[in-house]
């Protein structure tokens, strides 16, 4: 079904990431039906819903998405972009000190895309981890403060004792924001084994979490952390976790810091414990919205405000998975034209959506 309006068609908006623009996730059912289940089949009715599922995209349409990207490609002086990867802190602080928790709301897709995060998950993993559209791969920060530092590593390396070192069923979310996957856990997930974690870039970010009047403290543990920083330590043992969740954070990172942190992660991971990843992809509308003079590198911007992101392919994300030495369960492109009725807009996003496995057995290594 060719795509019902062109890229042209794309609307300047100030968006800023994406999730917090899902239209259906903020109803307050817990349950609704997974993405790719709404189909625009007649044009003429685009303005009938919010959102259309899997739309797909004419030839003309995908090469003016890629002649726009390829227009505004030129990297900005590497003097700058060592600049902005410095001050990487700063903007991010900036930007929870703005909006503090008005910008996200609470995402109730989770459950369904993602029922690992869901109750019962540890009495019947498998099934949760399970998905019908598993081989369907085809479209249809921060710098810790002294105190907080320091806390970390004493836990670190205290073997056994450590924040939820009692629970059964423990979750880590990277780049947790103010919690608007964090919380959404804690209320629905009841499992009284359950242990939550999440830390952020953003020591303001976790400052909210932490105050927020939904943060118990025995069931959750909020932390400051840098993704990128190889010297960074988690207050977890490795082979310790049975989820990790990456929602909207791996694209802040710089391409070069990526293949490691993900590596650092999947060792945190228990056999057969499972990373779960939503994020842009290539020609996202957000990615064709920018200008001149924002480019770092290839599908790699600053946006006005500081923050960087960066616009995945499917492969690119195998990869990094697969060097990391976890298995596919689902690599899939979730195509969405969303809607604005009142203005009679359309537009155009492309989200990546990832689950990987740590094998229960790791293979054994190559000999020379």
């Amino acid at each position: 079904m060719a795509a019902p309006v062109t890229v042209g068609g794309i609307v300047e908006q100030n968006i800023t990431e994406t999730e917090q623009i899902l239209p259906e996730s903020t109803s307050g059912e817990l349950k609704r039906p997974q993405f790719g289940t709404r189909f625009l089949t007649d044009p003429r009715q685009v303005f009938q819903h919010n959102a259309w599922d899997n739309v797909e995209w004419t030839e003309e349409q995908e090469a003016a998405a890629k002649k726009k990207v390829q227009e505004n490609s030129q990297p900005l002086p590497q003097e700058k972009q060592e600049d902005f990867d410095c001050r990487a802190n700063e903007y991010w602080n900036e930007f929870y000190t703005i909006h503090e928790n008005r910008f996200f709301k609470d995402r109730h897709w989770l459950f369904t895309e993602f029922p690992e995060l869901a109750p019962q998950c540890r009495l019947n993993r498998d099934s949760c981890i399970g998905d019908d559209r598993a081989e369907d791969s085809e479209p249809h920060g921060l710098e810790q403060s002294q105190g907080q530092s320091s806390e970390v590593t004493v836990l670190a390396h205290v073997d056994g004792d450590y924040p939820g070192s009692s629970a059964m069923y423990r979750i880590l979310e990277v780049g947790c924001g103010v919690g608007n996957t964090v919380f959404p856990i804690l209320k629905t997930n009841n499992d009284p084994g359950l242990f939550v974690y999440c830390c952020d870039f953003s020591s303001t970010a976790v400052e909210l979490v932490k105050a927020n009047s939904e943060y118990d403290p025995g069931r959750c543990y909020a932390f400051v952390h840098d993704l990128g920083d190889e010297g960074a330590i988690y207050p977890v043992p490795e082979a310790s976790l049975d989820v990790i969740v990456l929602i909207f954070v791996l694209s802040a990172l710089h391409p070069d810091k990526m293949q490691a942190s993900i590596s650092r992660l999947a060792r945190l991971l228990k056999p057969g414990g499972v990373l779960l990843l939503r994020d842009y992809g290539r020609y996202d509308m957000a990615q064709l919205r920018f200008k001149k003079g924002r480019c770092l590198s290839d599908n790699f911007y600053v946006r006005g405000d500081g923050t960087r992101v960066y616009f995945f392919t499917q492969d690119e994300l195998h990869d990094y998975f697969s060097e990391a030495g976890l298995e596919k369960v689902q690599n899939m492109v979730d195509r969405r034209l969303q809607v604005n009725r009142g203005k009679q807009l359309t537009m155009y996003r492309v989200w990546i959506q990832c689950k990987y496995r740590k094998p229960h057995t790791q293979p054994p290594e190559t000999q020379e």
